[in-house]
């Protein structure tokens, strides 16, 4: 019955009748305002000791308007090199898709000797200790800095960019490989051993058909997110349309980085929808009928 429609005599009567429920809501209350509390006496910390002050937030927010505005008008825009911007943007893809791809790959089988239901025996299972933390090693690394590093081991140019999506991912997809190996059921495993199946065949047909879709989506999605972080990439000399974002800026050309941003949202659109027709046909899959009646 909706509350209020009680009278006010009844809701007494009520909290009388039930007070731990009533006394469960009030140390609830006390618990949220408390957290509220700690958080906003954070954000005062954060901007009383790290200078962020009135003044220059609000200095900050104009000079942000007026780049915005710079953005929005473009001039001379039948004369920009086209077809450099739409170059570096293909190699940024090209970079994005070998360098997860090639992640993926390597990932899925390392991925197996990490989770804990597949290496659970004594010895196996300090191997998997050992794989964890080579794979935490791998993404404590920022991609930035893994640039950095191969472009003074191989160069500038793509291949540093690859190289570092490679490294930061196969430390990312291989521990949430193998979360996703870890959270399977083990009913069909069981099943199989049963019938008298070997280990690797449980793996593959108990294990890894439950945890395909955790790996398309999780795959899917690094490649999105490779294409906007990619872009940093090119600041450091990795190559790609990074380069293209530090000339203009450098330049102060906004507009070409703002067409430059609007052409990248439109390949991640695009691929968000690529992605999601995969999802749909190997994560959610389609009825099959399995009768169907024919009147003649």
């Amino acid at each position: 019955m909706p509350t209020d429609t009680l009278s006010a005599q009844a809701l007494r009567q009520i909290k009388q009748q039930h007070p731990e429920i009533f006394a469960l809501q009030k140390r609830y209350l006390r618990k949220l305002a408390l957290i509220v509390l700690a958080i906003a006496a954070y954000y005062c910390f954060f901007f009383y000791e790290y200078g962020a002050t009135w003044p220059r937030l609000l200095s900050g927010f104009r000079e942000i308007g007026r780049y915005f505005l710079q953005m929005f008008i473009w001039r001379d825009f039948v004369h920009w090199p086209f077809g450099y911007y739409l170059e570096q943007v293909f190699i940024t893809l090209a970079i994005v898709w070998v360098g997860t791809l090639t992640a993926s790959v390597v990932a899925l089988p390392l991925s197996f000797f990490a989770a804990r239901n597949v290496m659970s025996a004594p010895l196996p299972r300090c191997i998997a200790i050992l794989v964890r933390r080579v794979l935490d090693i791998l993404r404590g690394v920022d991609m930035a800095i893994w640039g950095m590093v191969f472009v003074r081991a191989v160069g500038m140019g793509p291949l540093a960019g690859v190289l570092a999506i490679f490294m930061q991912d196969l430390g990312l997809l291989g521990k949430l490989y193998a979360e996703g190996h870890e959270a399977v059921d083990k009913s069909p495993g069981r099943g199989l051993m049963a019938l008298g199946a070997n280990s690797l065949q449980k793996h593959r047909y108990a294990i890894f058909t439950q945890s395909f879709p955790v790996f398309l989506a999780l795959s899917l999605y690094q490649i999105e997110s490779n294409t906007r972080s990619a872009a940093v990439l090119g600041f450091v000399g990795a190559g790609g349309v990074g380069l293209v974002y530090a000339e203009n800026m450098r330049l102060w050309n906004w507009d070409a980085v703002m067409f430059i941003t609007l052409i990248l949202v439109v390949v991640v659109m695009s691929m968000d929808k690529i992605s999601a027709i995969l999802r749909k046909k190997y994560i959610i899959g389609e009825e099959i009928p399995l009768y169907r009646y024919s009147q003649e």
